[in-house]
């Protein structure tokens, strides 16, 4: 069975709305774009990393809408990997889908693409994000944390997260800038609790 992969860029504030450009939302967002002072080389390196052996991109409506108006235009080797592999826009209207490879999907779809496909990743999509978060529709979750505070704007969990427990899947990387990348796998079961004082020194009581 494959793997849901979700990939999003955030802020120390979890903030990961619009990081590429203020096209991303342009109403009612005042910082889009502000990832783009903080990459660096390593930054550029992981991404790559990351989508090696991808082999389908799940979307939302309006990040695939992005993509399929800048990538079939590019060249380099994440647009020729973007190009190349399946595409499934997860959306209730009709989305054009005009890019080659493209297939729209509902809700109850999105369980059987592990069936067909060895490394599905999510990018952006942050409606969507809240769905699969909310659902525990996913196996891995990366975050790029930049060492930014926005204060507004749309946050990974914002209402759509449920109890779960994650492990790190591999040791965290930082960049020159400051940047962490943050690699957790999604664990059965919810949170374990437990009471802190147990087992504390009597004599440091």
């Amino acid at each position: 069975m494959g793997t849901i992969s979700i990939d999003l860029f955030t802020t120390l504030d979890l903030v990961a709305q619009a990081p590429g450009g203020p096209e991303e939302d342009p109403v009612g967002f005042p910082f889009g774009g502000w990832q783009a002072p903080l990459i660096d080389e390593i930054d550029g390196e992981q991404v790559w990393a990351g989508m090696q052996g991808m082999d389908a991109l799940l979307l939302g409506r309006r990040t695939y809408d992005i993509f399929a108006a800048h990538w079939p235009r590019q060249t380099d080797d994440i647009a020729g990997l973007f190009n190349r592999i399946p595409k499934y826009v997860a959306s209730h209207g009709d989305p054009d889908l005009s890019w080659e490879g493209s297939t729209r999907v509902g809700a109850g779809d999105i369980r059987a693409l592990r069936d067909k496909h060895e490394k599905i990743h999510v990018i952006g999509s942050l409606n969507l994000v809240q769905t699969l978060l909310r659902e525990r529709l996913f196996d891995r979750l990366n975050l790029w944390i930049h060492p930014i505070v926005l204060g507004v704007g749309k946050k990974v969990f914002d209402g759509g997260a449920v109890p779960a427990s994650l492990s790190l899947a591999e040791p965290p990387v930082t960049s020159s800038r400051g940047t962490v990348l943050l690699r957790y796998r999604l664990e059965p079961g919810t949170p374990a609790t437990g009471d802190m004082t147990a087992g504390a020194d009597p004599a440091r009581s």
